[in-house]
This record gives structure tokens, C-alpha cells and sequence, in this order.
């Protein structure tokens, strides 16, 4: 015993040594709790005693096309593998935001609002709670008859009813006769080992926090509606007519861009079968969401490409739109060549799902297997639009980020990922441009500095552009650097290191940092330190120039990677570049030595996509 116990002291004392320990960086109480206790490891790695519950879903929901109202009903396996025993229960209903006695984090029109959730039948074990769901938010409570003991398991069936929002936003009418049904079931709030039941109420601001589950749901629509939706369509042959089905099969095997239903087809009412009701039946395994969009007009193309290389495994890219979403024609191309280019370049992971459909509708938003993306007149912007959200694939749905709380650490990737593809798209001179247009402008620019919190704060705390910069363009910068810091194969090697630990699990930003050091075999806590828990900002500028000695000067604070543009007085010039690293020792002041024995006419600092606040102090002239 006592000599096991050395060995496993000197083993912890070697890995702190070559990685660092964690808690050089600031961690909240109840994160500090979740290491001690063993459900996370300092090593990057879930700990010894990492547990999440699941939940095992079956959903049977029917659209009334004339009424806009979701009806439906569902039975939930659920498995408390905690060791915690639940005395009550959290059940989630996003979709509650339109009742006007919710919480929210802006205005909106009278059109957005509707009485909500009925929830016409709830029983727990065979008993009866509807007493419960009266006066439920976005987050309810039932308080349980009977506990719920660690490691065990207990059904609960739920029949509800709700209408669509008039006003589409992330979900409701698109117009008469489509809709997009998201955050559609009641479904129980993730409970887990570092904060316990997730009882933040949605409040149209934040995003999400699922676990992962399995689900087995149908959706019974009118005759000449086609149902697109999270998961495999099961029964093609049930709901389509045989011309269409095969075209939709073929679809699944090929790389061409198939119509499987154009407009006057689905005009001439011929695409469904010809019952009253259809019932479209779907299944999603260890995912954290569904949703479905629907439509008697919308025009649906399809196509397949391989995501997998190694195994030749295929993903179907479909897309549903109206006649006049022009920027749709191309949806099956440019959502092809991002299925293949994400999975092969940045992150460098097979798509991991089995399809992706791009819905028209008003949100710009990101569902597993799914985006909801609006018309755009210009195409490159439509393309950026639709690569962004299918990135989010990553991050959050195959990584459970808690979107909640860390928007930084899905919205940042996502940001990331639309860059690195835009350069492979457009270029690196036409995306650096936009990006700092786009992502980095409004941040570096926005005179309500007050707003610019360390990025570890949490994203329920904070609104407007403070919420903004912190999940996207500041998030987004870090990991850049970071990646520059490395560069490009240590990077990837880090990154996956992290992804491998953590995919279908909740990884907090703590699990990142250690993942990501383990993953390099270096101690970057200092970078962390810098990026993301201080005000830092960006802004670096020419202290002094004394013979070949270049000072550089960095008030902002921010460990970046920056260009020395040096002309000489004989007209030749030089380009220094500078890796984050510099910061490392001290981060506000760095002396550059020069090699070349010329005279210096000239010194230009340039960050490049790091914009810097006060560009006017980045040059030197002699004298």
C-alpha cells in the first residue's frame, strides 16, 4: 500500500512537471469540486468517476397544418447513472420563450407570442403529475413521488400540445405552409457532475445544454407534405411515391446533385403517397437534438459525399427551399465540399453524422444534422453562412458543449473553422478581409469597452456585443493564435487529443485547457491565462528602435502573432514574423534584435487579421 501510494504520488508529480497544474488558472469552486471528486482529470481526460445521464426517447408528433398546432406524445427511458439520488425533476421546454410570462433577452412582436405548452398528460413510473405542468417556463419542476436512486432507471410518459410562432425565428411558420418544428418535445435538463440539474431558463439570448440520447421519433403529416429531419428517414417506400423514393436511395450513392423533387412536381401533388396522413419515421442514437422542417411547396435536392475515407463512408446533403431561395440552387455543392473539407482538413474528423439538410428558413442557425439558413442575395456570404453552421456539427453537437454557459467554446470554433475554409473557398486575401470585417471590427472597435469581459465569463452573464465579441470574434482569435503558436501539426495533434477525450461527452473549459496541454506535451496555461481570464484587448505598438534593438510595446495585453515590416535606406525590405510565443516571459513589452547590419528607415507593426485598437502608433520613421 504505502509503496503503490508513492508511485502514484511521483507519477502525478511527473505529469505536473511536464504539463503544468491546472490550477495556475482561476477555477470556480464547484469546478475545483468536480476534479477533486474525480468525474474530470487534470491529464485532459474524463476522471475515473466521469458519469452522464441519457435518456432513451420515443416521440410520436403529429402537425396540423391548419391549426399550426404540434401535438404529440412521448415515452422516456431515463437513466440517472449519477450517484446522487433525484428528488425532483428538471424538464425543459424551449419553446415556452413565446409565452409571454417568460423571461427574454429582447423584444419582440406581438406575433411571436403564443400561450405555449399544454401539457395534457404526465405520468412518471404510472403516476399521475399533470397537477405539475401547469405553470411551467422554459424549465419546469415535478417534484417526485418517488426518488430516483443512483444507477437506476425509470419511464416517463408526457402527451403535450403547442402552437407554432406566427414570427419564425429558430423555429415556427416560415410561411402558410411551411414550418421548421425545433425544441419541439419536453425533454429532462442535462444534470450533471459539475453544477447538477441545468435549471438556467432559456431565455432567447443563450443557446443550449442537451445530453446525448437515443430517439426514435415519427412525424405524422398531411398527404403532399415532405418531412426532412434530424436522423435516417426509415420508411422512404411508406411516404413517398416509388419514382421518388428511388431517386431519394440513389441520392445516398452518388456524387451528382439529384432533384428528387422540383417544383412542378410538387405542385402537380405527386411526391407523397396519397393518404390523408403520412407518418415519416426517423431515428438519431447518442445525439443531443432533433428537429424536422416541413413544406407542401418547398423544392428538395440531394446528393451524398464520402466522409470517411478510410471506411468509404458516405453522408447524404440534402437541402428544402422555395422557389425563390436562389441561393439554395447551390446548396447541395457548397455543403459537399465542406462535409469533405471539414472532415478531411480543420478539425480533421470524419463528419460523424449520417446526413446534413439545409432548410430555408429566417434563423442562421445550427441543429444536429440540420441548419435553418435564410435567402441571401450575395452567394459568398450564403456559402460562409451555411459553412459556419454546419461546422457547429463539431462543436457543439459532437462535443456537448454547454452552449449555456461556454458559447465560446462552440461559437468560437465554428468561427475558426468558417475562416480556415474560407481561405481554401476564396482565398486568404478575400477571407482575412472579410473576417476582420465581419468578426474582428465590431470587437476591436466597440467604444463600449466596458463590455470587453475575459472570455471565460459566462455567457448567461453577459448580452448584446459583450456576448458577441467574448463567443465569437475574441473565442475565434485565441484558438488562431493558439494554432499559430504551435503550428499547424502540433495544433491538430492538441485539438484531437482534445475531441477524442470529450466527444460525446460535456467538456468545460477547464477539460479543454488540459486536453490541450497534454495533447502538445507543453505547459500553455500562460496562453490561457492571457486569452481567456484577463480584459486584454489588442494593441501593440513601436516603443523604440536603438541601433539593431526593436522594442515593441503591447498595452493590450493579448500573447499575438504580428509582422515586423521593416524598410531599409536602400530600399530593400524585410518581413519578421513574430509567433505568440514572444509573450510568453513578459507580456507587455518584448525587444526584437536584428540580424541584417543595414540602416532601418522604416518599421511597420501589422497583426494582420489581429486588428489592433490604435493602428497609429504601429509606425516608426527615422529621423
Amino acid at each position: 500500500m504505502i509503496k503503490r501510494s508513492f508511485q502514484s504520488l511521483f507519477a502525478a508529480f511527473l505529469f505536473f512537471v511536464q504539463y503544468g497544474f491546472a490550477q495556475d488558472l482561476y477555477m470556480p469552486r464547484n469546478i475545483k469540486q468536480a476534479y477533486a471528486n474525480g468525474t474530470r482529470s487534470m491529464d485532459g481526460k474524463p476522471g475515473k468517476n466521469y458519469w452522464q445521464n441519457h435518456g432513451q426517447y420515443s416521440i410520436a408528433l403529429t402537425v396540423n397544418a391548419d391549426t399550426k398546432i404540434i401535438s404529440g406524445t412521448e415515452s422516456i427511458l431515463y437513466e440517472n447513472n449519477s450517484n446522487d439520488t433525484l428528488k425532483n425533476l428538471r424538464i425543459r421546454f424551449v419553446n415556452n420563450i413565446h409565452k409571454k410570462t417568460s423571461p427574454r433577452a429582447g423584444e419582440n412582436s406581438e406575433g411571436f407570442f403564443t400561450d405555449g405548452l399544454t401539457i395534457t398528460a404526465l405520468k412518471i413510473e404510472g403516476e399521475i403529475y399533470k397537477e405539475d405542468a401547469k405553470d411551467w417556463g422554459t424549465v419546469g419542476v415535478v417534484k417526485m413521488k418517488k426518488a430516483v436512486p443512483p444507477h437506476t432507471k425509470i419511464t416517463i410518459d408526457i402527451d403535450w400540445n403547442y402552437p407554432l410562432s406566427e414570427v419564425s425565428g429558430r423555429e415556427g411558420q416560415i410561411d402558410k405552409s411551411t414550418f421548421f418544428v425545433a425544441y419541439s418535445y419536453p425533454r429532462v435538463s442535462v444534470f450533471d457532475d459539475y453544477n447538477r440539474w441545468d435549471q438556467l431558463p432559456h431565455t432567447s439570448g443563450q443557446e443550449f445544454y442537451n445530453d446525448f440520447n437515443d430517439y426514435t421519433y415519427s412525424v405524422k403529416a398531411p398527404k403532399n407534405y415532405v418531412v426532412y429531419g434530424t436522423g435516417d428517414l426509415l420508411n422512404p417506400d411508406d411516404v413517398l411515391q416509388p419514382e421518388f423514393a428511388a431517386r431519394l436511395k440513389q441520392s445516398y450513392v452518388t456524387d451528382d446533385v439529384l432533384h428528387i423533387a422540383n417544383e412542378q412536381e410538387m405542385k402537380n401533388k405527386v411526391v407523397t403517397k396519397q393518404n390523408d396522413w403520412n407518418v415519416w419515421k426517423f431515428e438519431a442514437k447518442n445525439i443531443t437534438d432533433i428537429c424536422f422542417g416541413l413544406s407542401d411547396h418547398y423544392l428538395w435536392d440531394a446528393g451524398s459525399v464520402v466522409v470517411d475515407k478510410k471506411t468509404n463512408r458516405r453522408a447524404s446533403v440534402q437541402a428544402a427551399y422555395d422557389v425563390k431561395g436562389t441561393d439554395f440552387v447551390n446548396s447541395i455543392k457548397y455543403n459537399r465540399y465542406a462535409l469533405d473539407w471539414f472532415s478531411n482538413n480543420w478539425p480533421g474528423i470524419p463528419y460523424p453524422y449520417s446526413k446534413m439538410t439545409a432548410f430555408q428558413g429566417f434563423a442562421d442557425m445550427e441543429y444536429p444534422m440540420m441548419c435553418n439558413d435564410s435567402q441571401m442575395d450575395d452567394p459568398v456570404f450564403a456559402q460562409l453562412v451555411q459553412d459556419h453552421e454546419v461546422a457547429h456539427t463539431y462543436f457543439p453537437f459532437y462535443m456537448g458543449i454547454n452552449e449555456t454557459r461556454y458559447a465560446f467554446m462552440d461559437e468560437g470554433w465554428a468561427t475558426t473553422f468558417e475562416y480556415l475554409i474560407g481561405i481554401a473557398e476564396h482565398g486568404k486575401e478575400a477571407t482575412d478581409k472579410f473576417y476582420k470585417e465581419f468578426r474582428v471590427n465590431q470587437y476591436i472597435n466597440d467604444i463600449s469597452t466596458e463590455e470587453d469581459q475575459p472570455i471565460i465569463t459566462m455567457s448567461s452573464q453577459l448580452s448584446d456585443s459583450g456576448y458577441g465579441n467574448n463567443s465569437y470574434g475574441k473565442a475565434s482569435l485565441s484558438y488562431l493564435a493558439l494554432k499559430d503558436m504551435l503550428g499547424d501539426d502540433l495544433f491538430k495533434k492538441a485539438l484531437h487529443t482534445y475531441m477524442e477525450n470529450w466527444n460525446g461527452k460535456h467538456p468545460i473549459p477547464w477539460d479543454f485547457f488540459n486536453s490541450m496541454n497534454a495533447g502538445s506535451g507543453k505547459n500553455l496555461n500562460w496562453f490561457f491565462n492571457n486569452w481567456f481570464f484577463t480584459n486584454n484587448y489588442i494593441d501593440i505598438a513601436v516603443k523604440n528602435v536603438s541601433g539593431k534593438n526593436i522594442t515593441v510595446e503591447n498595452p493590450g495585453g493579448f500573447a499575438i502573432p504580428f509582422d515586423i515590416n521593416i524598410v531599409y535606406t536602400d530600399d530593400s525590405k524585410e518581413t519578421l514574423r513574430q509567433n505568440p510565443v514572444i509573450w510568453e516571459k513578459n507580456e507587455k513589452i518584448v525587444v526584437v534584435v536584428l540580424k541584417a547590419k543595414k540602416s532601418i528607415r522604416k518599421i511597420t507593426l501589422d497583426g494582420g487579421i489581429f486588428m489592433d485598437a490604435t493602428p497609429s502608433n504601429n509606425t516608426w520613421t527615422a529621423k
